[in-house]
């Protein structure tokens, strides 16, 4: 079985060879992201993960308090169910929950995508982890990963992806987070995470289940 990083290196590969010169580009956006150090104010290590009250697809709230005290949460943050390369993750942390929950934790996925009734038929919210909905990305913020998307980026997926981000994020279009995922143990604190501006680089399931037997 492929890893993630497999998977994803296919998807960028399958990306240059039907549009070279928008990968390039997005490459370029990437790098002065990281010159930049958009994800320098992500959470750190050992602090305490901001509290969420977030609804899933059905309205029903969901806070990250209730779920920790069931035992460790990993929070991962995607941009939507039209990113491929978040469908990538999801799937392979689909693959992946049985392990997961065995070593007693939860996953949990949120984005902006508001919770209606498209949200509640996509593939990644009939998925067997908790899916959530952080309009505006304002949860995203308080872990320090909400990134204002570059202007190339958001016409791309309005033009050539026919993408209505304003639509699917409920007036959002433009902030986005940056995929991150962060292992928290029941006490509320961040023992292992994973940023990477570049949305094309993901955590490996295989990672994350190393860091939840770290608690066990």
């Amino acid at each position: 079985m492929q890893s993630l990083q497999q998977q994803t290196d296919a998807k960028i590969q399958e990306g240059r060879q039907k549009n070279p010169t928008f990968m390039n580009n997005v490459d370029d956006i990437i790098a002065q992201a990281k010159a930049f150090q958009k994800a320098d104010d992500a959470i750190k290590l050992n602090q305490s993960a901001p509290a969420f009250t977030l609804p899933n697809p059905n309205g029903q709230l969901i806070s990250l308090s209730d779920l920790l005290l069931q035992g460790p949460v990993v929070v991962t943050f995607y941009r939507g169910s039209w990113c491929p390369y978040c469908n990538l993750q999801l799937r392979a942390m689909q693959s992946r929950l049985a392990d997961i929950h065995a070593l007693g934790a939860q996953l949990v996925a949120i984005s902006p995508q508001i919770p209606d009734g498209s949200l509640s038929q996509d593939d990644i919210s009939n998925m067997d982890f908790i899916v959530l909905s952080d309009q505006h990305a304002k949860v995203a913020a308080q872990y320090g990963v909400a990134w204002e998307v570059p202007d190339f980026l958001t016409e791309h997926m309005r033009v050539d992806r026919k993408l209505d981000l304003e639509a699917i994020n409920n007036g959002n279009s433009n902030i986005l987070p940056i995929p991150a995922t962060f292992v928290i143990d029941s006490n509320g604190k961040v023992i292992w995470r994973f940023v990477d501006v570049d949305y094309r680089t993901r955590a490996e399931p295989s990672d994350i289940i190393d860091a939840l037997r770290t608690l066990a």
